[in-house]
Order: C-alpha cells, then structure tokens, then sequence
C-alpha cells in the first residue's frame, strides 16, 4: 500500500508542480520553490480523495507537515 500512495503522490506532484524534481529530490520543500500554491494544494487534496480515498482537509494540516513530498506521502500514510 504505501507503494501505491508513493506512486500517487509523486504523480500528482509532478503534474501540479510541472517538474520531475520532486522524484529525485523528496525533501525539497515545494512552498519556498514555488513549485505549489494554495490553489495546487487544494488540487492535490482532491487528488489524493480521489485517487486512494483519503480525506485530507486543509484545515486540520499545517503548511509545515505538508511542505516536502515525503510530508505529504508521511501525513497520507497516517489516515489511511
């Protein structure tokens, strides 16, 4: 499972950010890139309900525990 979630969010990330780099480097904080809005991370939100039906409600997450794709894949694994 946590593979499928990786595989999903890397995904996602990569056509909302437009740039590969978060597959080699997923530590890189997407917010001080400006690789990710609020506007994508609403997208990526509805993105990952969709895909593995993980509610993630921007109000019960922190910029800072969601600001690196390994966060991301970290905070999914925790609701599921």
């Amino acid at each position: 499972m946590k593979q499928k979630v990786i595989d999903t969010v890397l995904n996602l990330l990569e056509e909302i950010c437009g740039d590969d780099v978060i597959r080699s480097d997923m530590d890189i904080n997407l917010l001080e890139e400006d690789l990710i809005d609020s506007l994508d991370y609403t997208e990526l939100l509805v993105g990952i309900e969709d895909a593995l039906g993980v509610v993630m409600a921007p109000s019960e997450l922190k910029r800072e525990e969601m600001d690196t794709p390994n966060k991301i894949i970290e905070q999914v694994m925790k609701r599921i």
